[in-house]
């Protein structure tokens, strides 16, 4: 099976070719990057020196026909044009940009600042998120991956909110995200004399996740939830957070049997009796979550720990590979948490 990565030199595209290591069933035919163009993988990323991939060289341009499989670690805007051409040459997408989340094309030109013209593509595409959509992931052409915060969140509220457990329509998200989460590219906050011992909260209003998240949360309720999401950065390289507040009738055994019930047979849950921490998720595709309720309030509190760029962007990329190739979902992915993790 032939694969090319289209911006291989991001940080998700790092993880993406971290995760391939183990994969024997692959030939990498093309990484990108304009930055790297002409460079070897093991030139510009040391720690794969020794790996198979060590040889591998950055180009500068997208081939549209050598491979079978396209992953896009790329900006919204060019995955936009970039989807359609390799969807209309035959070629099976798993998109790691927002460019096909949501289904409402509006929302593009609310929360992203462009207009997305390709409709029938937005309805073509399946989200990327496994637990929710894995019948429908193993036929697509078209995978939306799904981004860091709503992979945490929405897998915090699918079991009470597809069995309507959910009182109020608004639903509080106080989020955490290690500093990776904000891409390779130089910006002041994210440089390490202002981040380093620093955390803070940015995009309190209308934050480009929110629509994403209801989005999916309409797809499996019928019903117009609204996320009331404040996000956060902390002084870590990566891995995430997302501490989740409803209000609910069910007693707390209840809501824990719930959970339990609905996630039993999943490969990357691990429940826990403890809030969960983000340094037992780092380099894997697990989710580790939390489910508790305050009776004193009526509130439900579920809280989840991914790694952003594991199981909240490439390893869960993977996880969707597998659907879509015929492997085993979990093949490859439970033993990764023991090799090199960058950043």
């Amino acid at each position: 099976m032939k694969i090319s990565i289209a911006g291989a030199s991001g940080y998700t595209g790092v993880e993406l070719l971290r995760g391939l290591l183990a994969y024997r069933e692959i030939e990498i035919v093309q990484i990108t990057s304009r930055q790297y163009a002409g460079h070897k993988l093991k030139e510009i990323f040391p720690h794969f020196s020794s790996s198979k991939f060590s040889q591998l060289i950055f180009e500068e341009e997208l081939d549209l026909e050598s491979a079978d499989i396209y992953f896009l670690c790329l900006p919204h805007e060019p995955s936009v044009e970039l989807v359609k051409k390799l969807v209309e040459k035959g070629k099976k997408v798993i998109d790691l940009s927002a460019a096909y989340r949501i289904k409402n094309p509006q929302a593009y030109a609310d929360y992203y600042g462009f207009e997305h013209t390709y409709t029938d593509l937005l309805q073509r595409a399946v989200y990327g998120l496994p637990e929710l959509f894995r019948d429908r992931i193993k036929d697509a052409d078209i995978i939306a991956n799904p981004g860091c915060y709503p992979t945490a969140t929405t897998l915090a509220l699918y079991p009470a909110v597809k069995e309507g457990v959910v009182e109020e329509m608004t639903i509080t998200v106080n989020a955490l995200s290690g500093i990776s989460g904000a891409g390779r590219g130089l910006k002041q906050p994210f440089h390490y004399p202002e981040a380093f011992g620093n955390a803070y909260a940015y995009k309190p209003v209308k934050h480009r996740h929110i629509p994403e998240m209801e989005d999916v949360l309409r797809a499996v309720s019928g019903k117009e939830y609204r996320i009331r999401f404040t996000p956060h950065i902390i002084p870590v390289s990566r891995g995430m957070i997302s501490t989740v507040v409803f209000k609910t009738p069910l007693k707390r055994e209840h809501l824990i049997e719930l959970y339990r019930l609905e996630y039993r047979y999943e490969p990357f849950f691990r429940f826990s009796s403890q809030p969960p921490q983000i340094k037992n998720v780092i380099g894997s595709n697990f989710c580790d979550i939390y489910v508790d309720r305050d009776d004193r309030t009526g509130d439900a509190i579920v809280i989840t720990a991914i790694d952003n760029l594991g199981k909240g962007a490439s390893l869960q990329a993977l996880q969707n590979f597998n659907l879509i190739a015929g492997l085993p979902e979990d093949k490859y992915l439970k033993d990764l948490s023991e090799s090199i993790v960058f950043p």
